[in-house]
């Protein structure tokens, strides 16, 4: 959903001054190492390889605390990530002396990552911030500047009956000025991702995915194969993560990358993603299940087994069959995402992104049906139609964790008029058909006028 970009590009010119002002008002100077660091730190370490995720998300996080522009915010962080890793980081790197007195349960055999000190890393990325919001006060780079696709997403997500929420979800629509990627075609990134076992597999999902995709050559040219790569990436990380630190959990995911006119999609485990086209639902993916003949197979072909208790699990144990973590359950659950494409002609009105505590009590086909009714009774506004689904998913019954996405790639008023119109043209054919017959009236069926 684009809006003018004269008009945004002049908003854009007058909220990043506004910004960077009253951010280097708020911090007139750098932290000092006695300062408290305004965010909190992603664990004790980080490896080389998880610095430029935890990093962005750490900015952008932040940034968008204080209501920067999404498209400043990613800029910011971008460019600040940049700077830092052009530095030498060896003076963060915890040696394995020092690592071991911070885990006495630390495992013996040495760890095959370089670990590098987070809170130190924490607060020299801050201040590397501080030095480009000081840059760009004076003058801001064009690249900041770019008006970018403007995307309604409607998001709702509750812990419901359970004791922690262990859901987390992505909305990223600056994607490109994220990742500083400067060719013509723009790119949106949004994402669910239901944990188990824990947070800390699907908080890390949320956090890497993306940016192991950003970071795959075949990106421009592959996208299903470079979000494939992603989560083949994100699992192999996070299993060294959770070896070293003794995490157990473990989280399905579904994501959606929009590149121009083309969907993308990747998805592991019974996350799911679903198109409506003109009202109608359009099935893009098949979950992954034990269930699952193909599924059932390659894990027993592995030497595990799928047996039914209250429902079909892996080993006994989990009820998917593909994840990122679950160490223990490794291979028999595979961290190996299936991908698809779908090309947009313009005629699509919605993607929903939700997780198993939403699609195991609301069938794909109710899904148009409670959008609409929802758009009605709000004149067209979308803003709030995630609560109706999730409620929806309540109402029906599910105790679990429940996160839901919209992505309207359509005005929701034009579904509005549109549905309208669809209902006006059937009661023009339908009086055309009766009046020989019997010159009755029809019945008045335009249920979604506003």
């Amino acid at each position: 959903m684009a809006s003018g970009a004269p008009e945004q590009s002049s908003q854009m010119a007058e909220e990043i001054p506004s910004f960077l002002d009253e951010f280097l008002r708020d911090f007139p100077a750098p932290l000092s190492p006695e300062s408290p660091l305004p965010w909190k730190i992603p664990g004790t370490v980080l490896s080389e390889e998880e610095v430029e995720g935890e990093l962005a998300e750490l900015a952008v996080g932040f940034l968008s605390s204080r209501n920067a522009p999404p498209p400043l915010a990613s800029s910011l962080a971008h460019e600040t990530v940049s700077q830092l890793l052009q530095t030498d980081l060896s003076e963060f790197r915890k040696l394995p002396r020092q690592e071991e007195e911070d885990n006495e349960e630390a495992e013996e055999e040495k760890a095959p990552v370089t670990l590098l000190d987070a809170g130190g890393l924490a607060r020299s990325f801050f201040n590397q911030l501080w030095e480009v919001c000081s840059q760009w006060q004076k003058q801001v780079p064009l690249t900041a500047q770019v008006p970018q696709q403007q995307w309604l997403v409607s998001i709702h997500a509750i812990r419901n009956t359970r004791r922690r929420m262990e859901d987390r979800h992505v909305c990223l629509p600056a994607f490109n000025q994220l990742f500083g990627l400067s060719d013509p075609v723009n790119r949106a990134y949004f994402a669910v991702f239901d944990g188990h076992g824990g947070v800390d597999a699907a908080r890390y999902a949320a956090v890497h995915v993306h940016a192991n995709a950003a970071r795959q050559p075949e990106l421009p040219v592959d996208p299903e194969r470079a979000l494939r790569e992603a989560f083949w990436r994100t699992d192999e990380m996070f299993l060294w993560k959770a070896k070293r630190e003794r995490l157990q959990s473990g989280t399905t995911g579904v994501c959606a990358l929009i590149t121009g006119k083309t969907l993308h999609i990747a998805w592991l485990g019974d996350s799911q993603v679903i198109l409506v086209q003109q009202g109608q639902v359009v099935k893009l993916m098949e979950p992954h299940k034990p269930e699952r003949q193909d599924e059932k197979e390659r894990i027993e072909a592995l030497g595990g087994f799928v047996s039914h208790m209250d429902c079909w699990r892996v080993n006994g144990t989990l009820a998917v069959s593909r994840a990122i973590g679950d160490v223990c359950q490794k291979p028999y659950v595979s961290g190996e995402a299936d991908a698809a494409s779908w090309e947009l002609t313009g005629s699509e009105d919605y993607l929903l992104l939700a997780c198993d505590g939403f699609f195991d009590v609301v069938p794909h086909q109710e899904v148009a049906g409670i959008v609409q009714s929802h758009l009605v009774r709000q004149q067209g506004s979308g803003l709030r139609v995630a609560e109706e689904l999730v409620a929806a998913a309540r109402e029906r019954g599910s105790r679990d964790n429940i996160t839901v996405m919209v992505v309207f790639l359509k005005d929701p008023q034009d579904l509005l008029e549109g549905e309208a119109q669809g209902a006006g043209d059937a009661q023009a054919d339908r009086k055309s058909q009766d009046f020989p017959s019997d010159l009755s009236e029809p019945e008045n069926n335009t249920p979604w006028k506003s």
